[in-house]
């Protein structure tokens, strides 16, 4: 199983500017996070400070007891080797081959003889779909397949934590539905903690357990997947349907004077270019037919149905609708139980409520679920 991965009150400043400050968040071990936030706020600045590439100015980031913003430089080394990065433009080197690319972290870290590194090379690259490119230079194949090589090398190692920094950059719709697919696949198969960085709306909504987002250099929410996709927080409702009309601007957040004459234009029937509203829960990715099923998804629902209650009931009924039939018997919960809260009714959340995810709204009577006892329904 992933590690789990604790950040506490992290901030991070170039000069006098602040990237983001106070961010706290735990990625739960073998799930799949998505953090999503608008050009400029400082996503792969924060995959990067994860593992130790920048040092925070505060704040802790702790993977298996080790706070890697204040541990030593050989503890942190150690700490690193659990984690697989894919970079953008996959960082492969130019001059290799793919095989030599792929295979580069096993002989930089690794003692393993050329014979125990090839079968692991070969193993990693089909896993990615890349059987028979070997020989070919980065130079000579799509975007895709640097990122599928850039992939397999990030798993060489067998990472217990897996991070993607916008892995849907230059691809088309195609070839970012494929990559999709191959990272829920891999979390099946390989059980590890993945966070992904991303603008790509539909990966954040059908592929992770967890969402998060980054906007005026604080953490505005995070945590299952449901809060955020049914979230009435303005800058998210903005950036899941791509308006104009928002806190979110196009070279930093607006004031109020700006927004209140953009709602006057809007309110006059002037159209700004968006789509339908995409807000409301859709069905996540599921691995391709024969592979195991994901230990996290598991995981996620007991953590989840524990603290039903906290939910925002829109999420709430996010959670519930998307519920088997044998989930409903193992959690003792059914759908007409579900009890909306009126909207105008619904207590306002607090900055750290929304950072933590308990949002402290109205409660679902307690009859709707029980952790279940001994022996019922699957492990954890």
């Amino acid at each position: 199983m992933g590690a789990e991965v604790v950040v506490e009150g992290l901030t991070k400043s170039f000069g006098r500017q602040t990237i983001w400050r106070d961010v706290t968040l735990t990625l739960p071990p073998g799930e799949v996070s998505v953090m999503l936030g608008p050009s400029g706020t400082g996503k792969s600045v924060f995959l990067k400070s994860m593992i130790g590439l920048l040092k925070p100015d505060r704040g802790r980031c702790v993977i298996n007891g080790v706070d890697i913003v204040s541990c030593s430089e050989h503890k942190l080394y150690e700490v690193r080797k659990l984690f697989g990065v894919l970079f953008q433009d996959g960082a492969l080197f130019g001059s290799m081959n793919l095989y030599d690319n792929v295979a580069f972290p096993l002989r930089e870290h690794t003692k393993k003889s050329e014979t125990e590194i090839k079968r692991i090379v070969l193993e990693k690259m089909e896993m990615v779909g890349l059987t028979g490119a070997e020989k070919k230079l980065p130079g000579e194949i799509s975007g895709g397949m640097r990122k599928r090589a850039g992939l397999a090398r990030a798993l060489v190692l067998d990472p217990e934590i897996i991070l993607c920094d916008e892995p849907d950059s230059g691809l088309d719709p195609v070839r970012t539905a494929y990559l999709s697919q191959l990272l829920i696949d891999l979390n099946a198969q390989i059980d590890a903690t993945i966070l992904i960085v991303t603008h790509n709306i539909n990966l954040a909504r059908t592929v992770p357990d967890n969402l998060g987002m980054l906007f005026r250099r604080e953490l505005i929410m995070f945590g299952p997947r449901e809060v955020l996709l049914t979230s009435e927080e303005p800058v998210v409702e903005q950036f899941l349907n791509g308006r104009r009309l928002g806190p979110i601007g196009m070279s930093e957040e607006k004031d109020v004077a700006t927004m209140a004459a953009e709602q006057e234009l809007a309110d006059a029937g002037h159209h700004d270019g968006s789509t339908e509203d995409v807000r409301g829960v859709v069905p996540q990715l599921q691995p391709t037919p024969g592979l195991p099923e994901r230990q996290g998804v598991r995981r996620r629902k007991d953590r989840v149905m524990s603290i039903l209650h906290t939910l925002p009931p829109a999420a709430q009924e996010g959670i519930i609708e998307s519920l088997t039939p044998e989930d409903q018997h193992r959690y003792n919960v059914r759908p007409h139980m579900f009890a909306t809260v009126p909207a105008g009714h619904r207590p306002s959340p607090s900055p750290r409520d929304r950072i933590t995810g308990d949002l402290g709204v109205a409660q679902v009577p307690q009859t709707q679920w029980r952790p279940p006892a001994p022996g019922e329904g699957g492990g954890v």
